[in-house]
């Protein structure tokens, strides 16, 4: 949900650090005995929404969950290296998916107003929003031995745009 954090209903919130962090925690604890013993890579899912880009009207849950899953991934990296497990964080920009269409706003978002100007000419590399193959190949290549001594990174796939937008 986007809303002024004033109007923000608690049990959204709630849901948005359940579903983002709760989720990603879950599913890391989950994986971690089956990967004790050879090691791996785990990515988590984070978004420039929680490192590098806050003017969003409304979107205090949604970067909030967003930051915590990024330190997560930190934290994990350093905990699971005695395992060999790699754990890294991606950071996608705006990408061609249907987040905006399931997104329920408040009513009051209008009322959200930032004493400067945000930059609307979105992605400098492209002019256009990112592919969720892009996405995809990051998170194969980090799964990869290529990426053998890359962990608790967090990994931007936003065309600079939050060069222009951070």
């Amino acid at each position: 949900m986007a809303s002024p954090i004033e109007y923000f209903p608690s049990e959204e919130w709630a849901g948005t650090i359940t579903n983002n962090v709760i989720g990603t925690f879950e599913t890391v604890k989950q994986a971690i005995p089956y990967m004790k013993e050879k090691g791996g890579s785990i990515t988590v899912t984070s978004s420039v929404s929680g490192s590098r880009q806050f003017a969003q009207p409304g979107f205090s849950a949604y970067s909030t969950s967003k930051a915590a899953v990024a330190v997560f991934a930190e934290m994990a990296a350093l905990e699971l290296a005695q395992y060999k497990i790699r754990v890294n964080a991606v950071c996608p920009g705006i990408i061609e998916t249907n987040i905006f269409d399931s997104q329920k706003k408040s009513e009051h978002l209008n009322e959200i107003k930032y004493p400067f100007e945000i930059p609307q000419d979105g992605v400098p590399l492209t002019h256009a929003p990112g592919k969720p193959e892009e996405v995809a190949n990051l998170v194969l290549f980090l799964a990869s031995e290529e990426a053998s001594h890359i962990t608790g990174t967090k990994v931007f796939v936003d065309g600079a745009e939050t060069l222009i937008k951070g």
